[in-house]
């Protein structure tokens, strides 16, 4: 009989919405917490059940003594933690275990491991996994880091030792400007992390980023799931992930798949995981980092295999074996993600809260949408301005592309500014439809795009909405005058 009845999601959004489905599906009882500015979230009206945590809103997903305490009171045997806010919390993850609630998601240990960034590489460099030069232990002051990326010589990379998602980096081109890039990637980490620890790597130039999706149980079992590629970033921050990564190497990517899978092994990883590289131009790799959690962009991934991998992590803390063979999961065709974020592209892509007047979604075969918005729904300030992620599928990137550029003009947004223009000229550049790309391809391409399409596409659709008002008023108005 399996033991997880009811889990509790300790995270709200798209993602807690994306476990519920995942829960409904395996006949798990689903608990969500939320905060007051999040009562009318849509994950909150189609959760089993949820309970209000008041106070900070930001608080609320992350004091995880009070989300235990409330777990216990609503007797769940389990706890998703999704990503973001405590996903990668070591001490949240023994915090549970210590309470005898299951943990879905790895052990403590390999959290706290891939949590450090420097003791991870360290480990994988032990696996026989190439890393790139740079320092093995933290930096105590920027003269230090100077000397030694005088001696490996620039560009370097700063980065937060504790550190993920782009924050707390700094890309270093010359000594001149070392200290001070030093001291703002120690500020923006203490922001972020509340930990002032950063190291030194060898900067590529422009790279591509692909990552590797594995699956582990706690019987020795480890699969992979194939591979992403998520080269096109905007300040180290993801903005469209693909499955598999177009025009690599079949040679790269099973070697890449190899050392994955065996680091994993060796290590005796459980649970879902990304293993993060930098491919060269020349198609060598380097571990860039691990993630222990299931990542924003895991559908691509679920389309690729036909695997639901919320499911599959919440039967492997259960205790349940992997129920299938590296030889027996199927990859087939492409599939693209586009994250869908509340920000404008006028002023910097600033995050831009607010509530949305008219919304309609984009359908029909291959596309698939995981969001919370919907009209009149109010996208608070204190969170990620991320509102859902569009998906698409075709069995050849010429196809995947072209359902893109359908889907993307199908999707229409309003009340607030969005970055579906931005995503609607991605589409058209001509490097992306013939996946050109790395992790340079803002700098590149940014600057060509006409993003005030955004602003002009909205004043016209508000314009036609008060023209059909109009029209409809003095329809309604002719009845009344002819009766």
């Amino acid at each position: 009989m399996k033991k997880i009845q009811k889990v509790m999601i300790a995270n709200r959004g798209e993602i807690a919405l994306r476990i519920i489905r995942a829960c409904k599906e395996l006949d798990i009882v689903s608990v969500c917490l939320f905060s007051e500015v999040d009562i009318d979230g849509i994950w909150v009206k189609k959760a089993d059940e949820a309970y209000p945590i008041m106070g900070n809103p930001i608080d609320a997903y992350l004091d995880y003594e009070r989300i235990i305490t409330l777990a216990k009171k609503a007797e769940c045997d389990a706890v998703h933690p999704g990503y973001g806010f405590l996903s990668e919390n070591a001490d949240f993850a023994e915090a549970c275990k210590r309470e005898g609630i299951i943990f879905i998601g790895p052990s403590a240990e390999h959290i706290a491991l891939f949590g450090d960034k420097i003791a991870s590489k360290n480990a994988m460099k032990e696996l026989g996994v190439p890393v790139l030069p740079g320092t093995d232990e933290p930096l105590s002051s920027a003269e230090e880091g100077e000397r030694f990326s005088n001696e490996i010589g620039y560009p370097v990379i700063i980065k937060a030792a504790f550190g993920g998602g782009g924050r707390g980096m700094r890309i270093v081109h010359e000594a001149s400007e070392f200290k001070k890039l030093f001291e703002e990637a120690q500020s923006e980490s203490v922001k972020y992390f509340a930990r002032d620890e950063v190291f030194i790597e060898r900067y590529l130039e422009n790279p591509r980023h692909i990552e590797i999706q594995i699956l582990a149980d706690s019987y020795g079992n480890v699969v992979h799931l194939g591979d992403r590629d998520c080269s096109i970033q905007r300040r180290h921050q993801k903005v469209v992930e693909i499955a598999p990564a177009p025009n690599l190497k079949d040679s790269t990517r099973r070697e890449l798949y190899r050392v994955g899978t065996k680091a994993m092994f060796k290590l005796g990883y459980e649970s879902a995981g990304t293993i993060e590289f930098l491919v060269d131009k020349d198609e060598n790799f380097y571990f860039m980092e691990m993630n222990t959690r299931i990542q924003v962009e895991h559908p691509v991934t679920e389309i690729i295999s036909g695997m639901d991998l919320v499911q599959r992590m919440i039967e492997i803390a259960d205790g349940d074996k992997l129920k299938f063979l590296q030889e027996e999961i199927k990859f087939q065709g492409y599939a693209i993600e586009f994250r869908i974020n509340a920000e404008d592209a006028q002023k910097d892509f600033a995050p831009q809260p607010g509530t949305i007047t008219e919304y309609m979604s984009p359908g029909g075969p291959g596309v698939r949408l995981d969001t919370i918005a919907y009209k009149g729904y109010t996208i608070p300030a204190y969170y990620d301005s991320m509102i859902g992620k569009l998906i698409v599928f075709a069995i050849d990137w010429e196809g995947a592309v072209k359902k893109a550029e359908r889907a993307l003009c199908e999707y229409r947004i309003q009340g607030i500014p969005t970055n579906l223009t931005l995503h609607r000229q991605i589409v058209k550049d001509e490097d992306f439809r013939n996946a050109v790309f790395d992790t340079g391809y803002f700098d590149k391409k940014l600057s060509t795009f006409n993003l005030k399409g955004q602003d002009q596409l909205q004043k016209e659709e508000e314009k036609h909405q008060k023209l059909a008002a109009l029209i409809a008023s003095i329809k309604k108005n002719d009845v009344q005058v002819r009766h």
